[in-house]
């Protein structure tokens, strides 16, 4: 295989250090050699260890810009070098490899930033497999933990790889960010385990709101030779390393089909970029394209058509729009505008829900794993309670017997969970209270008096209310300064997003107390005025209530769920689907109520949720006859193709957008930003919302 010349590499390097910025985290590659148990009757084997470790806690993982790159180079030369060394391996700090590029290389390595990244990523890498100067030593990659982008591609480069099981998140998103995989992925991974997969790893997967692999799907995907697990995890891949070398074992890898199976798997990697992007998106088709070149197996090609790529992603609007999306949930996320003084934060110490359903059990199960304090739910009879308590103790159970948990962890943990139906016997001394019951204001009103009743006066009193007003839930309340909206995105284990509602009369140490109980619960917390449905729910309110105009007009539903490819994370209808008809039908007539004039409450859509329809499609994944037959049928119908209901749909968008930040509902566009793309999975690529409108012409928001 061929190398990349010593002078071209050492311009690479100089090059590198000419774009370096103080803003890099540095990852440094720490290299140790380690003494590999020996086999009967031969000499031990060392093995130089490269670790990368940015220096940070858990939360910073580690990422490779120019001056991490040229530290891992620097580190596999030494390895290469010293004679003692007989092979290498790579391994990250703990349970974290690496989380891919430095995305300020991408950004400010100037004209040619991108293209030096590009191919120092390649150079440095591909020395763990093809050496320098003729000389090369087999070459280990030990994936512990986290490994995006680059952090999975630099394991990719390795003869040899193992994972451990319980990694939580391996993959390629960089089509999720209007990137293509720029160190090797899109070669590599197709030749490893043939193009089918590398379509659903490389493509599919990232455009799933970046849907990532666990370390034993990994394994069983074929980009791991082993999985092992345990806190032993290292040790047992040094040991399986040492086997590996003294020929024990034998990694046996199948060789793809170059023909007719390539054929299909690139066409269906066409139509998954079509039936996801609408065909918007660059790096989506250009990754397909590269997945098709590698059947050809020349890595130097292949590499270089890599670069050519990333290159030229790098010249797209939707780069900066990923930029952009990227910035807003590395730091706009962790320091939420308009939030209190942290400083005036109450201690939470014991929480009680309201409630005992499913979304309020799943609330048990959040606040219980995160705050490890004692929750407690309540409601109206035992057998409601006794089943919430079930699904959290089942659900704990459910952690364990996947190893997330160990057994004193499980036992803990369900034993500070418990339930009543007398609030004034296990609310006296809770901190945090929060309401799930039916979303109807005389309800949530009555549960607020009740609790009043027998908490402390500085509890909080949170509401899970996707619609309704705070001020109004909190008027009649002798403390109506300690009541703040609280609204999850289901499901609640999943979706990052929270919502923290301030009312008229919400106080600083309520709403500060409120965004630290968020970041407890490792969520991305958005400060929201009291106005109807707040960001994502008045937003997909005016979405759908457009498109359920549309069609009750007379355009045909699936025209109108083509229409949204490369624009919603799903089409419109399927999206009803999953909220639920009635749900969506009760947010749109609370909308309807604010703001008669532009949200349009569906006769088609009250038909269905009379009929009790959960779901617009049939078990064909066609629409079902029986919603198919509620539907409008006007006299004179107004059919609109795909692009005419792309264009008035984004067009009503736009002007709720403008509405809302006039309204000063939030900050600014960031966070509807940032709303739309954590509570309702739009896309990196698009910018999330007023980035793509913008680019369309709708409107000026930044």
């Amino acid at each position: 295989m061929a190398e990349v010349s010593s002078s071209t590499h050492e311009a690479l390097l100089t090059r590198a250090q000419e774009i370096s910025s103080d803003a890099e985290r540095v990852t440094e590659a720490k290299l140790r050699k380690v003494t590999l148990p020996a086999a009967h009757g031969q000499s031990p084997a060392v093995m130089g260890l490269i670790t990368l470790d940015n220096g940070e806690d858990h939360t910073k993982p580690n990422t490779f810009g120019p001056r991490g790159l040229l530290s891992l180079d620097a580190a596999i030369d030494a390895a290469l070098a010293d004679d003692e060394i007989t092979a290498i391996g790579v391994t990250g700090k703990p349970f974290i490899l690496a989380a891919g590029a430095d995305l300020t290389s991408i950004a400010g390595g100037g004209e040619d930033g991108v293209r030096i990244v590009a191919e120092l990523g390649h150079a440095v890498f591909r020395k763990l497999h093809d050496g320098v100067d003729g000389r090369s030593k087999p070459s280990f990659g030990f994936v512990n933990g986290l490994a995006l982008g680059g952090g999975l591609e630099v394991a990719l480069h390795c003869d040899y790889r193992t994972v451990m099981d319980s990694a939580p998140a391996l993959g390629l998103p960089e089509v999720m960010l209007g990137l293509v995989p720029g160190w090797g992925g899109a070669f590599l991974v197709p030749n490893l385990i043939g193009p089918d997969k590398a379509v659903t790893v490389i493509l599919e997967n990232p455009l799933n709101n970046g849907k990532t692999l666990g370390g034993q799907a990994a394994f069983d995907l074929g980009l791991a030779d082993a999985v092992f697990s345990g806190a032993d995890y290292l040790e047992q891949s040094l040991l399986w390393a040492a086997s590996v070398l003294s020929g024990e074992v034998t990694v046996e890898r199948a060789e793809p089909d170059r023909g007719a199976a390539w054929d299909a798997a690139v066409a269906r990697g066409r139509q998954v970029a079509e039936s996801k992007t609408g065909g918007a998106s660059p790096a989506a088709a250009r990754v397909v394209e590269l997945i098709d070149a590698a059947r050809d197996n020349d890595r130097d090609a292949g590499f270089a058509r890599e670069d050519d790529a990333l290159e030229a992603m790098s010249r797209t609007p939707e780069l900066i729009a990923s930029l952009y999306a990227f910035d807003l949930v590395q730091k706009r996320a962790k320091r939420p505008a308009g939030a209190p003084d942290k400083a005036l934060a109450r201690k939470v110490t014991k929480v009680g829900i309201v409630g005992a359903g499913l979304m309020a059990s799943q609330l048990a199960l959040l606040f219980v794993r995160r705050l490890d304090v004692p929750v407690v739910l309540t409601d109206l009879d035992q057998e409601r309670v006794d089943k919430g308590v079930g699904y959290v103790h089942a659900e704990i159970d459910k952690l364990l017997a996947k190893g997330r948990v160990n057994q004193d962890k499980a036992n803990r943990l369900k034993g500070l969970v418990s339930g009543a139906i007398d609030k004034a016997e296990v609310f006296a001394d809770v901190d945090f209270v929060i309401e799930a019951v039916f979303e109807e204001m005389s309800v949530k009103k009555s549960v607020f008096a009740d609790v009043e009743k027998v908490v402390s006066p500085e509890c909080i009193l949170a509401t899970n209310t996707s619609s309704l007003s705070i001020t109004e839930m909190a008027a009649d309340l002798e403390h109506p300064e300690r009541v703040v909206g609280f609204h999850f995105f289901n499901p609640v284990a999943v979706m990052p997003l929270l919502e923290i509602v301030r009312g008229e009369r919400t106080d600083d140490a309520t709403l500060a107390t409120a965004f630290a109980t968020g970041r407890s619960l490792k969520k991305t917390t958005i400060l929201v005025k009291d106005s109807p449905s707040f960001i994502v729910n008045r937003l997909l309110g005016r979405f759908m209530g457009e498109v359920g105009r549309i069609v009750d007009e007379g355009t045909p539903v699936p025209v109108a769920d083509g229409a949204f490819a490369g624009v919603a994370p799903m089409p419109p209808f399927m999206l009803l689907s999953l909220v639920g008809p009635a749900i969506a039908l009760h947010n749109n007539e609370t909308l309807h109520r604010a703001f008669p004039d532009r949200f349009y409450v569906s006769p088609a859509l009250e038909r269905v949720v009379a009929a009790r329809k959960s779901s617009y499609y049939g078990p064909d994944g066609g629409i079902d006859p029986e919603i198919e037959a509620l539907q409008e049928k006007p006299a004179d119908p107004v059919v609109l193709d795909r692009a005419e209901v792309r264009t008035r749909v984004l067009t009503g968008l736009a002007d709720e957008v403008r509405r809302m930040l006039d309204e000063g509902v939030v900050a600014g566009p960031e966070d509807l930003d940032l709303a739309m793309i954590t509570g309702a999975g739009f896309s990196f690529w698009n910018g999330g919302l007023t980035m793509l409108l913008e680019r369309e012409g709708l409107g000026k928001f930044h």
